[in-house]
């Protein structure tokens, strides 16, 4: 009986890395024949595209998944001809590779993600004994933009925060690590937040308001040296105990390590009371394509397996994140920014990164 394993492809792209996932049939998989379906995808869907379970999910409707991993903006520099489908983290970048291989219709968007800030828990208490944070439980918490967009743009450091000289390791400029905006998703949605959040709880549109963000949205990130181009290694590095103690990353990754039995004691995870839902949206560009898109939206197997990996499906919030201490199974108190077009998140991006 075949076995279909794992590929890894190393791919240079616009200064980075494009890694290969395959969904294929397991040993215990007897269907028959499949259809095979190209993807390319935001790197962290490649663990749930991997799932054994998830592989069979989609033999048994008749379709294999070779997938492909990018930074969601990065993908707009792809040559995707000869793919089946994209799916990058957003809609911002689907709208432009939708625009680019002449899509019409309305976009699939399967499921979605929030942004949040994990920190480790001597920072947490640290910003909630300086107003910046405040925790519900001991691994949860709400994140205040608005203060620390103000600390921001005074330049405040740890050391001068109350209560962050008994920690070694909170020193320097305080600030949240994000990915490059000019290639990632999750980088670009934080942006978007705290622009939102620094044009008075209106999303950014006039070149106008593009200026005035613009100071801003550098410092930001000017402060992180060197970011990541994926979320996924970002998570991974923080997890590790690498790097800084506050990072952007999605909640979907967090909701995956639970589900996987990790439940660090180090862990506390922040929702910024304004944040943005990484809506992931399919671009079809193929029928296959499209049919793998609407089964990604509808089949309850693949729904639940969704869930198993942090993704909260459309129209689903019951089962999200039941029995945890760490998630909000409901996104109450959070406030969802508008995401600015994709041109105008595209500039903030770039004036950004300076």
């Amino acid at each position: 009986m075949r076995r279909i394993a794992g590929i890894v492809l190393a791919v240079l792209l616009i200064g980075g890395v494009v890694a290969a996932v395959v969904a294929g049939r397991s040993d215990g998989d007897t269907s028959t024949a499949t259809k095979t379906v190209r993807a390319v995808i935001g790197s962290e869907k490649a663990e749930f595209f991997a799932d054994p379970d998830v592989v069979r999910a989609l033999a048994a409707k008749g379709y294999t998944v070779k997938a492909e991993t990018s930074g969601s903006w990065a993908m707009e520099g792809l040559d995707l001809a000869g793919y089946d489908l994209a799916l990058p983290s957003s809609q911002a970048p689907a709208a432009e590779l939708a625009a680019k291989y002449k899509v019409t219709g309305t976009l699939p968007r399967p499921f979605y993600s929030p942004l949040v800030v994990v920190a480790h828990k001597s920072a947490a208490e640290v910003l909630a004994a300086n107003k910046l944070a405040t925790l519900d439980t001991e691994h949860r918490g709400t994140f205040d933009m608005a203060a620390y967009l103000d600390a921001a743009r005074a330049d405040r450091t740890w050391q001068q925060l109350k209560g962050a000289g008994k920690y070694g390791e909170l020193t320097g400029t305080l600030y949240l690590s994000s990915t490059d905006p000019e290639t990632s998703n999750s980088g670009a949605l934080y942006l978007a937040a705290a622009s939102y959040v620094a044009n008075g709880g209106k999303v950014v549109a006039s070149g106008t308001e593009v200026d005035r963000a613009s100071p801003l949205l550098h410092k930001l990130v000017s402060v992180q040296g060197a970011q990541q181009s994926s979320s996924d290694a970002a998570f991974r590095d923080f997890v590790s105990g690498a790097g800084n103690p506050l990072v952007v990353v999605y909640e979907s990754q967090v909701a995956s390590m639970l589900t996987d039995g990790q439940q660090p004691d180090d862990l506390v995870v922040l929702y910024p009371d304004t944040t943005v839902n990484s809506d992931h949206t399919v671009v079809p560009l193929t029928e296959n394509g499209k049919a793998v898109a609407e089964l990604l939206a509808t089949d309850p197997k693949l729904r639940a397996l969704e869930v198993r990996h942090g993704f909260r499906p459309q129209g689903e919030v019951t089962e999200f994140a039941s029995g945890t201490t760490y998630l909000k199974q409901e996104l109450t108190g959070v406030r969802q920014a508008p995401v600015p077009t994709a041109k105008v998140l595209h500039e903030l991006a770039r004036r950004a990164r300076g």
